[in-house]
């Protein structure tokens, strides 16, 4: 079951979904829209130790890592 990991001052949220539930599947391309459009960088993982900055929703990505933006000063 794909998984979106939003990582936060807190720590992190998981937010699993089932991609062949169109609801469920709606919420997460939302979530993604909502957390890159203020600034979080989203990145798949694409093998072991390997991941890869996303600008689009991906479905079929297995593990999605939001992190916010640096802020340097």
């Amino acid at each position: 079951m794909p998984i979106q990991l939003v990582m936060d001052r807190n720590g992190d949220s998981r937010y699993s979904f089932n991609s062949d539930d169109a609801e469920e599947l709606a919420q997460a391309e939302r979530r993604f829209y909502e957390l890159t459009g203020v600034g979080f960088t989203a990145a798949v993982r694409t093998g072991p130790g390997q991941v890869s900055k996303v600008r689009s929703f991906d479905p079929s990505a297995e593990e999605t890592l939001f992190f916010p933006r640096l802020v340097g000063g």
